[in-house]
């Protein structure tokens, strides 16, 4: 297998197909999980961001692929058409971001992307002139050629508004396999400079689908966002 995150997602689905034999619970595997922070353990995972979604309107938006971060955006214009059409204050509206699979790149910032050459190894491109691009584009705002409204749909500002961003662990080990060859360092060292890079205020869960699974049993209705 390619990556360590290849063998757990199959690990995991082996899991859930054991689960439909009906196994006991104490006989079903269950894939390992990197701790939360460097050197931390199991209990150090956030859990407690359900807490935050309290609007009256509820959604997630996974995103699975980087897509020019059209799945970030995807998450803004929900949120604004509410405003509009159903006239919902901000304060009724919840949305939340999965960013799993390749879109964990996008849970990176700038200056992670530069140094490890993470738009040109992945082909990532402006989400508007679709023009090569060596930053992460979900980062993108109007000093970068994004027009409003979109410049208000970027990862930082929904941030900053309230709005929660979930990062699929399993995916960051990728990234901390890049950074350990790229730097040939250790794993431990590898994986805080990953962690180092996370767009501040994104969560880190123990997969991306604990945390979409987790989100839907807040009461979100669930987006295929990319």
């Amino acid at each position: 297998m390619s990556t360590r995150r290849e063998f757990l997602e199959r690990s995991t689905a082996s899991a859930a197909l054991f689960g439909t034999l009906a196994l006991p619970l104490d006989l079903i595997p269950v894939a390992p999980l990197a701790p939360a922070a460097a050197g931390g353990a199991q209990e150090d995972w956030n859990t407690r961001w359900p807490a935050r979604i309290t609007g009256k309107h509820k959604a997630l938006f996974d995103a699975t692929e980087v897509e020019s971060g059209y799945g970030v955006w995807r998450a803004s214009a929900w949120a604004g058409q509410y405003r509009q059409v159903l006239k919902a204050a901000a304060t009724e509206i919840s949305p939340v971001i999965v960013l799993r699979h390749n879109a964990i790149i996008l849970a990176m910032q700038h200056g992670f992307w530069a140094r490890y050459g993470i738009g040109k190894s992945k082909g990532v491109t402006h989400p508007i002139t679709t023009q090569p691009l060596d930053r992460n584009p979900a980062l993108l705002d109007e000093t970068d050629g994004i027009p409003a409204p979109f410049s208000e749909a970027g990862l930082h500002k929904q941030l900053a508004r309230g709005v929660t961003v979930l990062a699929c662990n399993l995916a960051l080990q990728d990234l901390v396999d890049l950074v350990k060859d790229a730097d040939k360092i250790s794993d431990a060292a590898a994986r805080k400079i990953a962690l180092d890079g996370l767009v501040p205020g994104v969560i880190l869960q123990p997969s991306g689908v604990f945390a979409c699974v987790l989100a839907q049993e807040a009461g979100c209705a669930y987006v295929k966002a990319s």
